[in-house]
């Protein structure tokens, strides 16, 4: 006898973004929709909340411009992005196809047009080819140790295609600062600014997140700052 396919129960966290009072005019929600299931990308994990709120407080420098989100997931901080004024793509492997159809929903649901891409790391072809961001997102991107050279190799290749572009992640520095800082010298990159990712999140957000976060900008060895 078949067995049947096993329920998966979802839910709606709401995440703000905004000033203390309820009359800032600038402030807004992001609606996600969260599947309890083994895909991790199908979750919002804490480097995603502390990326997004970085977005949102950067967002003068991103209104208008091009943003592609790796590694998206649940898509927080693309998400953001694209609400004060970016154009934004969403891309998670072109695998997982049940991740890409809850970016489409979650799109939806905040009514945001975000184009949703297929993307594997390390792997060439058109979809990459015609990408031409000038900032990049990707939020706890460096967790399987096995990815690393394949996303640093795909980082590199959009840093180059899109001269003057940054490449910001927040990551959980589970041993120091040193494996970044090898592969940003493999891939002849730089860091621009590391900031410890509680530094600038506000303090009811900071209650419910764990780990030690960093966050880092990075850019090609021989490129100045633009954005």
């Amino acid at each position: 006898m078949a067995s049947m396919p096993k329920a998966q129960m979802s839910t709606v966290s709401r995440h703000y973004f905004g000033g203390e009072s309820s009359e800032d005019n600038h402030s807004f929600y992001i609606d996600i929709i969260e599947i309890m299931q083994e895909d991790y990308g199908l979750y919002v994990w804490p480097c995603s909340v502390i990326l997004a709120e970085y977005v949102w407080q950067q967002r003068l420098r991103f209104s208008g411009v091009s943003v592609v989100e790796l590694g998206a997931g649940t898509s927080l901080p693309g998400l953001v992005a694209a609400k004060v004024g970016a154009n934004v793509i969403l891309t998670d492997n072109s695998h997982r196809i049940e991740v890409l159809e809850n970016m489409e929903k979650i799109c939806k649901l905040n009514k945001l047009d975000c184009r949703i891409l297929g993307l594997a790391w390390g792997e060439w072809g058109a979809p990459l080819f015609d990408l031409h961001p000038q900032v990049i997102l990707g939020a706890d991107v460096l967790y399987e140790n096995t990815d690393f050279d394949d996303l640093f190799a795909t980082v590199t290749f959009l840093l180059q295609n899109s001269p003057g572009s940054v490449f910001i992640t927040t990551y959980h520095n589970r041993s120091g600062h040193h494996l970044i800082e090898f592969l940003m010298a493999k891939w002849g990159l730089r860091c621009s600014k590391l900031i410890d990712g509680f530094s600038f999140v506000p303090q009811v957000k900071v209650s419910s997140l764990q780990g030690n976060i960093q966050l880092v900008e990075i850019m090609l060895n021989d490129q100045q700052t633009k954005l």
